[in-house]
């Protein structure tokens, strides 16, 4: 499996420690205020090697002694731009906060703080490039549907898996990267529908939920959906060029994100690969095979295969999806 977060270009503080699953999730536990230095979150050095952006980075400041959960996953590459001085967050126990591993955030915790961190790479979470920003602009509130959720178990998981043997140890990891990359898909949608003016807060969600509707018709295009909402498709186009993504894009990444879950699912298992993707509106199986390589670093074959031998059987009780008649 394609990797770009691992024991090689964790900073060498951390690296040893970091716990790595064999489909590319790292683990680490550590405590706030104990020996000289702070505590400090996982790094990666950028692939170009260069620096990152002028400026201090944000500084993340625990309101209470705790434990808080974090994500850090690889953001842009290139050169980055000067930044304004970053703002503050607060945090409160059982926090999950997503951040960028080439650009981690300073800590200010006091003693008695327990962090555990998951690394992996952003394509395991189905994120595009452009999407890392928004995802670790603010944390996710334990308070909050999903994160209320998550929290308690993947703290669980930080703290058994190490002990686990392989087979329950690789079910555990495949759940939290699935259940991970679901939090991080809705907490992106969060982040993009505060981000729309108020002209246009109503608009966007019934146009997210339009297109979900209809994800599995191959005749969705940016045409009919303009159609459907009495409104240009260049006023479509304008909307998630706002949000740094297309309509396009929008509907590819959906129907790949379904497809990926439906090759891990039991009543979909005797359902060749060719027609889950027919089902999803790719009209090519060859295109598919190209663009869930290009998202997710695997053929749709070996994905199948991996789900089949690592954990599958966790979207049969909470996903939507039936095989087709």
């Amino acid at each position: 499996m394609m990797r770009t977060t691992g024991p090689s270009t964790v900073t060498p503080s951390t690296a040893g420690r970091v716990r790595w699953t064999p489909m590319g999730l790292g683990i680490l536990t550590m405590e706030s205020g104990t020996g000289a230095r702070p505590a400090r979150l996982p790094r990666e050095g950028r692939p170009d090697g260069r620096p990152g952006p002028a400026g201090h980075p944000r500084r993340l400041i625990a309101r209470a002694g705790g434990e808080y959960l974090f994500v850090g996953v690889p953001g842009g590459s290139g050169t980055p731009p000067a930044r304004e001085p970053a703002a503050d967050v607060l945090l409160g126990p059982g926090d999950i906060c997503f951040y960028d591993v080439y650009e981690p955030p300073r800590l200010d915790f006091p003693e008695g703080c327990r962090l555990k961190v998951f690394l992996l790479a952003r394509e395991l979470l189905g994120l595009a490039r452009s999407d890392v920003p928004r995802v670790t602009s603010v944390p996710v509130a334990p308070t909050s549907g999903l994160g209320a959720l998550l929290s308690p178990f993947l703290s669980d998981v930080a703290d058994t898996l190490g002990a686990s043997r392989p087979p329950v140890g690789e079910m555990l990891a495949w759940n939290a990267v699935n259940l991970l990359a679901t939090l991080a898909t809705e907490h992106l949608a969060e982040q993009v529908r505060s981000e729309e003016p108020d002209t246009r807060a109503a608009l966007v969600p019934d146009i997210l939920e339009y297109i979900d509707r209809y994800l599995t018709d191959a005749d969705l295009s940016p045409e009919t959906i303009a159609r459907a909402h009495h409104i240009s498709v260049r006023y479509l186009h304008k909307l998630f060029e706002d949000q740094g993504t297309t309509v396009a894009r929008l509907i590819r990444r959906r129907r790949l994100a379904e497809c990926r879950r439906a090759l891990t699912l039991r009543s979909w298992e005797n359902v060749t690969i060719a027609a889950i993707a027919g089902h999803w509106g790719f009209a090519s199986p060859t295109h598919f095979s190209r663009v869930f390589r290009a998202a997710y670093g695997m053929s749709p074959r070996e994905w199948r295969d991996f789900a089949a031998r690592g954990g599958r059987g966790t979207g049969d009780r909470t996903g939507q999806a039936e095989a087709p008649p």
